[in-house]
């Protein structure tokens, strides 16, 4: 039997990707500001997937005085007062993984610190809801379109029939 020297274990296979990344996470969060790479990593599980959906943290930074941090959170000028109404439950959250009062502030911001190159955010949309059609609807889509002969076009048409009488609907309340 061949025994690594030092007890070494060799490994055979993947190594788990978490084991190759989190130096590297940990020393880009630190550089960031992010002590805790935590709030980098799971910030979706921290504030909510709602508020990860329109925000991001950017950075945390330190008084002079190292006591109180200030956390800086990227979103879009649309969601920036949504944001700005719940900064107090955001704080306590952050704070909540940290375990301490770690953040004094949060700030938000529309741009990133760095410029706007690298500010830049993608946020992605909510998801549409699909408009729930009535047989009502689609049998009046099916009457108004029942005098085309070809059937793609038919089909076509019957869709733009339903679409276009689902948004009266929405619109006459």
């Amino acid at each position: 039997m061949n025994q690594p020297k030092n007890n070494q274990r060799r490994r055979k296979g993947f190594e788990r990707t978490s084991a190759l990344l989190t130096k590297r996470i940990r020393k880009a969060g630190e550089s960031r500001g992010f002590a805790v790479s935590r709030v980098l990593t799971h910030w979706a599980e921290i504030v909510g997937d709602a508020t990860a959906a329109i925000a991001k943290p950017v950075e945390v930074s330190y008084a002079r005085g190292g006591m109180g941090a200030t956390l800086t959170v990227l979103t879009t000028g649309a969601q920036a007062p949504m944001l700005e109404m719940q900064k107090e439950k955001l704080r306590e959250k952050v704070n909540a993984v940290y375990g301490y009062n770690a953040i004094a502030r949060v700030r938000i911001t529309q741009t990133a610190p760095t410029g706007f190159a690298e500010g830049q955010a993608q946020f992605t949309p909510a998801p549409k809801k699909a408009p729930v059609l009535d047989e009502q609807t689609c049998a009046r889509a099916a009457e108004v379109t029942s005098d085309v002969s070809d059937t793609n076009l038919r089909a076509a048409l019957e869709t733009l029939a339903r679409n276009v009488l689902t948004k009266q609907k929405h619109e006459r309340g």
